[in-house]
């Protein structure tokens, strides 16, 4: 895998997961009480062995940047490994931000062939999955491709909501179609045993959906990039025209994927880490781990709590309350008589001092701590970081209302989920 460079795309706004990217890029968003979404990418390539990665971002890239020099750092001495941000620059030769996918690669062209690599393998900054992209790679090379997809197998029902593509018999890729709808989704059905799968999962499964994420030969991703300049998105304009002219092959990934790009797939897919016995993703697997930065947090406290289906970050101090089906961040605080359900609290950056964090327990000061508040009842919602939620406060969407922009009140509400923004304040006795 030293002939390897991998190139993670950060994304563009972030627009689909705000208020969660207000302040941040969307890899740096704060997963499962304690992960970044772009350690997800990064794990995977170190436990792929592919330890040259370059990040590519252009909006709110200070805290991924922080994330990243804090979290992985190769200094041995012994080998050429980095985790590098590249952020969007005007160039007197582009005056442009970053246009796409492809436009992103193609404006750091440069770089990328100064390395002494064979392959580039394109990877996206949010979604959830643990990947060996040795085989990803090794099926690359033995088919002789100029580029491969990884595919995951798919459904009649959520066919229509991805880019689907065919495959002949020896698995290279001829046609391709976004989010097909009635006949033109029937004429995307494959054999997908061609892949892999069994008789019987083929039946189940008889569509092939992209998941985002490439391996190119050096000359042919070079090449397109340069051939069509109006061509920025490698989804939807270079792989599907380049078809035809190129050996382009699927590599069947037949393992939990989750696009984790929208704020109701971002909650959903944290809260399923809780389910019992086994969820659909874990992070507790030793051959494989999710890295992360090192926090030297000291154990959370629980008082006469009552937790079910939960987990729990470092560092947390809860009193007194109930907690179900939730994940709880780093520095959480929960106070007495507080209920917790359905809800993603993201936890702190830092800790308020003694005198300042008892100063607002009365719950009749105008000064709110961090944390949530005594007697506060939080149902299907996620609090970002260093909110600050006063006592008896109901945030349980009573009206039903599915989306909602209440900035100036400290929330939004995204598919009916309430997103209490970072470093929000909610006041004592609010009723969402």
């Amino acid at each position: 895998m030293k002939k390897v460079l991998a190139i993670i795309l950060g994304g563009g706004a972030g627009t689909r997961l705000y208020p969660l990217t207000k302040q941040r890029a969307k890899p740096a968003v704060p997963l499962a009480g304690k992960y970044r979404l772009i350690d997800i990418p990064v794990s995977n390539c170190i436990n792929s062995e592919i330890f040259k990665i370059y990040v590519l971002t252009q909006f709110n890239s200070a805290s991924l940047n922080r994330h990243l020099t804090r979290a992985y750092n190769f200094s041995s001495g012994f080998n050429d490994g980095f985790v590098e941000v590249l952020a969007a620059q005007q160039t007197p030769e582009n005056p442009n931000w970053f246009q796409g996918t492809a436009d992103a690669v193609r404006q750091y062209d440069w770089l990328f062939q100064e390395w002494d690599v064979d392959e580039y393998l394109i990877l996206s900054g949010d979604h959830l999955y643990r990947m060996d992209y040795r085989q990803f790679v090794q099926r690359h090379r033995d088919t002789g491709a100029d580029v491969t997809l990884s595919v995951v197998p798919m459904d009649e029902r959520r066919a229509s909501d991805f880019g689907l593509m065919k495959i002949d018999q020896a698995g290279r890729v001829i046609d391709f179609s976004e989010k097909p709808k009635g006949d033109a989704l029937k004429d995307m059905q494959v054999d997908t045993t061609v892949l892999g799968l069994t008789a019987e999962q083929a039946q189940e499964n008889p569509y092939i959906a992209s998941m985002g994420i490439y391996v190119f030969k050096k000359e042919a991703l070079m090449k397109l990039l340069r051939q069509d300049l109006d061509q920025t998105d490698f989804g939807k304009e270079i792989i599907p025209a380049s078809a035809k002219t190129h050996n382009i092959q699927a590599f069947l990934f037949n393992d939990y994927w989750a696009d984790i790009g929208t704020i109701e797939a971002f909650y959903e897919a944290n809260l399923a880490l809780t389910q019992q016995p086994n969820p659909p993703f874990s992070f507790y697997d030793d051959k494989a781990p999710i890295y992360t930065r090192h926090r030297f947090l000291p154990p959370s406290k629980y008082f006469d709590c009552k937790i079910t289906e939960s987990l729990i970050g470092e560092g947390c101090i809860l009193k007194d309350c109930r907690i179900s089906h939730s994940v709880l961040g780093v520095r959480s605080r929960i106070e007495g008589g507080a209920t917790i359900e359905d809800t993603l609290i993201m936890g702190a950056d830092f800790y308020e001092d003694y005198a300042e964090r008892e100063s607002g327990l009365a719950c009749d000061d105008p000064q709110v701590p961090l944390g949530i508040g005594r007697d506060s009842v939080i149902r299907r919602a996620i609090v970002d970081k260093n909110a600050r939620i006063g006592c008896n406060v109901h945030i349980v969407n009573k009206d039903r209302v599915e989306e909602a922009n209440r900035e100036n009140q400290g929330f939004y509400i995204r598919s009916g989920i309430v997103v209490v923004l970072k470093n929000g304040l909610i006041p004592d006795g609010t009723v969402i």
